[in-house]
């Protein structure tokens, strides 16, 4: 009778243990994948290569001359 007991009771215990080790992956979205162009023979063909990106310009703080800063008060 114990025996009966331990093998319900182990069984229970391994069947939840396998459904909570089942859940915990970390899930992560799709990552969208653009499609390849093939050329007239059905090949894929190779993308060019991208220029590279020119470095962002420094922004440049402009000075308000005394008769623009006049206007601005009238």
């Amino acid at each position: 009778m114990a025996n009966l007991i331990n093998e319900l009771v182990t069984g229970v215990v391994e069947s939840v243990l396998k459904e909570v080790l089942k859940k915990t992956g970390v899930k992560t979205t799709s990552k969208r994948t653009k499609r390849q162009t093939r050329n007239a023979s059905g090949q894929f063909t190779r993308t060019k290569a991208k220029p590279k990106a020119k470095p962002a310009k420094k922004q440049v703080s402009r000075r308000r001359t005394a008769a623009a800063r006049s206007r601005a008060k009238t």
